[in-house]
């Protein structure tokens, strides 16, 4: 039986400051309600909402001083008889906010069971990005055996997820990198090109034999965006993901018409009050894939839970290559 504390640490944002301006902060435990589930933390995920949730620019909008964090693995403290969870239980989730922090409640049904094989560290980089990633190239994206995807920010969280899984639906990936090294982490986890984001639709042009590519997995943006579309073949789809450039770009859809292309938006509710997306049927769909690794973040960082800004900083100022993951629990 885990003991229970009247207090907790976590990461508080308390001015809409921005990543470096978090702090740790000593607050009381979180008041689980039914419907919920109670966790002890062991590991949480840094991920993109926690750097706009810094500055108060998240979508979901929460009054401050707040728990910043939205990904989690540990083990289950308490929870309703009939939630298909018992405390001592291993379990990872997302919550929209409150993460960061020795103890999280979040609804049961973003709450998934963990696998003995998968530990606590890599289990809290998974939610969002593979579970993301999962969403776009099968619902939204309908990725086929055989299809082009090219893939920005390749070497990020969410760029290694949606290689993994375009690699296991039987497509072919163009992975757009920065740097010699991350050309090689895309490569190993299973990109079959790499090309720079500075003449990507030049390259992509001479990859597809002047072709183009049938998908473009899109989470930056920004001057990228026109030149996305130049390079989707005839009938291609363009997944908006996120806007981690910055900026957010407009279309001239006369483009659309002339090649019959698409522009999707991807946004993937495992955050969001009301979802209509089922993260359990998610889990089960990749459940014998993350079982056998094929689907697994790659961990750049495990970083101490008293440096949480500088783990949100690395990912705003786009240091980060693959996920940073904070130890929240240490080991006894």
């Amino acid at each position: 039986m885990i003991e229970l504390k009247s207090k907790m640490f976590a990461v508080r944002n308390t001015t809409h400051g921005g990543p470096r301006l978090l702090a740790v902060e000593k607050v009381a435990l979180p008041h689980r309600v039914a419907g919920e589930v109670l966790v002890e933390v062991h590991a949480a995920g840094v991920a993109y909402p926690d750097v706009l949730q810094s500055r108060g620019e998240y979508q979901l909008r929460v009054p401050l001083p707040f728990t910043i964090g939205c990904e989690f693995a540990g083990v289950v403290v308490d929870a309703d008889a009939d939630s298909g969870f018992r405390p001592g239980q291993r379990v990872l989730g997302v919550t929209a906010s409150g993460a960061f922090a020795e103890y999280v409640v979040a609804p049961a049904d973003r709450v998934l069971p963990l696998p003995d094989e998968v530990d606590f560290v890599t289990a809290a980089g998974m939610p969002i990005n593979v579970l993301t990633a999962e969403f776009a190239l099968g619902e939204r994206g309908k990725l086929r055996g055989g299809e082009t995807v090219l893939i920005h920010g390749a070497a990020g969280g969410l760029g290694i997820a949606l290689t993994q899984q375009a690699k296991l639906l039987g497509a072919n990936v163009i992975a757009v990198v920065s740097t010699p090294e991350k050309a090689e982490l895309a490569r190993r986890v299973g990109a079959d090109a790499t090309i720079s984001p500075y003449d990507f639709l030049t390259e992509t042009r001479r990859l597809t034999e002047g072709r183009g590519v049938d998908m473009v997995c899109d989470p930056v943006g920004g001057e990228r965006f026109t030149d996305s579309l130049r390079a989707l073949s005839t009938r291609g789809r363009l997944l908006v993901l996120g806007f981690t450039g910055g900026s957010i770009p407009t279309v001239r859809v006369n483009r659309l018409l002339l090649t019959n292309t698409s522009i999707i938006g991807v946004a993937w509710e495992g955050l969001m009050p009301v979802s209509s997306v089922s993260l359990p049927d998610q889990w089960e769909r990749l459940s014998a894939h993350i079982g056998a690794g094929a689907v697994e973040p790659v961990i750049s960082e495990v970083m101490a839970f008293e440096h949480a800004p500088e783990a949100v900083a690395a990912l705003d100022e786009r240091r980060a290559r693959g996920k940073i993951v904070l130890a929240v629990r240490r080991p006894a």
